[in-house]
């Protein structure tokens, strides 16, 4: 089930927010617990026993770790809980990666491939991994006291929201809300703005551009000219943003609505004057994730030699794109990024910060969107015949790209740039973040919100066109 489906939007989230809302608040986590679970049930039925287990397993463990004063217990309790944790993400996502790699070793050496059953890979698996990690690492380091229920760390763990595709919420930012939290009126009026304009850049605008990217890069890639891979490339760009960006303001909507802080997860990233940057923009839970859970102890950049340095980056975005899928391509994507970071450290943030700001922001873009056509494609073959088309300028340009997303477009760059303005800052944070609305401003997003969300599920109902990117990662 995905926050953008009819059966979500007309069924499950109005009953949801019914039996929330009626209930005492002592039943209130429950309720979510409860909406979780059949949530995750819905797309994953075979798995929810296995992530149901495991979590309170984990539970167990972190709490016995924290119980404990001995530190060498303390050490070896944590290596369990991440064992367990690691070890379900690299089976049921990586398995099936490792058994094809052999096998082509092997049968390159003439030698009898390995039996193998594929393994489903579970809905949300990445996300739900480094959320158990946050916990048990922050439990150990004393950042904050574990749960007291199992109940509350089924509800951390497995929070309908934001479990199959984020934001990741650390432990310690949400422990003392999932214990205890304040609900007000102006807070859920604010998480239904939020989750009404998540839903119409989601339907609106990444569905239009994601409509366009799969009809160009499904084709016969030796066929396309110059022009049609531009627009493939473009519309690939804009879908992922919108994708994936209005999926977290609906998650972060929905959780305002209950009295929780999900942290935020994109700023205006195609406005970036460098890659560095743009990873500070993109995804922002994910990268202050692998900083703090990995980059910084690895040494971070208190390190003695530029060289461990650059071996540092190297190594946390090569795993940041194999987290993003079990293919050769995200890996190549993570060691494309990381270049570039080693490149910014070197040379190029300076360049780019001496050239004038437009050109900066037009370069950086252009470095992103390319990265964006190795992680679309996981063949190394057809990525190869893509980038020969982008820079193949004889074959022409000719591309009649259909009317709606010709129109749409003009709607996703001027979105999409429009946080490099002061007007397009002041926008956003009168429209999520102000503390005290007046009457006349409530009215007035009250009623832009419902036409956004009448509008967007018109869409839905219409079309059965309503794919979610980050779904399986």
């Amino acid at each position: 089930m995905v926050f953008s489906s009819t059966f979500f939007l007309l069924y499950f989230l109005p009953v949801f927010l019914l039996m929330y809302h009626i209930v005492g608040g002592k039943w209130k986590n429950w309720v979510v617990l409860a909406a979780s679970i059949f949530f995750y049930s819905w797309g994953a039925p075979k798995f929810i026993f296995v992530i149901i287990a495991s979590t309170i397993i984990d539970f167990f463990i972190v709490r016995r770790m924290h119980q404990s004063s001995d530190d060498k217990r303390r050490r070896q309790l944590l290596a369990l809980s991440l064992i367990l944790n690691l070890g379900l993400l690299l089976y049921f996502k990586y398995a099936n990666f490792f058994v094809e790699n052999v096998n082509t070793v092997l049968s390159t050496f003439g030698v009898s491939r390995m039996r193998w059953l594929e393994v489903a890979l579970p809905i949300g698996i990445s996300f739900y991994t480094f959320q158990t990690l946050t916990y048990a690492i922050d439990v150990y380091r004393k950042a904050h006291e574990p749960l007291k229920k199992v109940s509350d760390y089924l509800l951390y763990i497995m929070s309908f929201p934001q479990m199959i595709a984020g934001p990741i919420v650390r432990f310690s930012s949400v422990a003392d809300e999932i214990e205890r939290r304040t609900e007000r009126a102006e807070d859920k009026l604010i998480g239904a703005y939020r989750f009404a304009v998540g839903l119409a850049k989601k339907v609106i605008i990444a569905n239009a551009m994601g409509e366009q990217a799969d009809y160009i890069f499904s084709s016969d890639l030796t066929e396309i000219n110059a022009g049609i891979a531009w627009v493939g490339m473009i519309a690939y760009t804009f879908q992922i943003y919108f994708d994936f960006s209005g999926y977290s303001d609906m998650a972060i909507g929905l959780g305002r609505i209950m009295g929780f802080h999900f942290p935020e997860n994109f700023n205006s990233p195609y406005i970036s004057r460098s890659i560095t940057e743009f990873w500070r923009r993109w995804h922002i839970t994910l990268g202050s994730f692998m900083r703090d859970y990995l980059y910084i102890p690895l040494g971070g950049n208190k390190v003695s030699a530029k060289g461990k340095l650059y071996r540092n980056l190297i190594i946390v975005f090569l795993l940041s794109g194999l987290w993003h899928g079990a293919s050769w391509n995200f890996i190549l994507w993570g060691a494309y990024h990381g270049t570039f970071l080693i490149l910014d450290r070197l040379f190029l943030a300076k360049f780019m910060s001496r050239l004038w700001r437009p050109l900066s922001i037009l370069l950086t873009f252009l470095f992103v969107m390319f990265g964006w056509v190795i992680f679309r494609l996981e063949s190394m073959q057809e990525i190869g015949q893509y980038f020969s088309k982008l820079f193949d300028f004889g074959s022409g340009w000719y591309c009649r790209p259909t009317v709606d997303f010709e129109f749409v477009l003009y709607f996703a760059v001027f979105f999409s740039f429009i946080g490099a303005s002061r007007m397009g800052a002041s926008l956003t944070a009168w429209f999520f973040e102000a503390k005290q609305h007046r009457f006349s401003s409530h009215v007035m997003l009250t009623a832009m919100s419902i036409c956004l969300f009448v509008v967007s599920v018109a869409i839905v109902t219409a079309s059965d066109f309503n794919p979610f990117i980050y779904f399986r990662f």
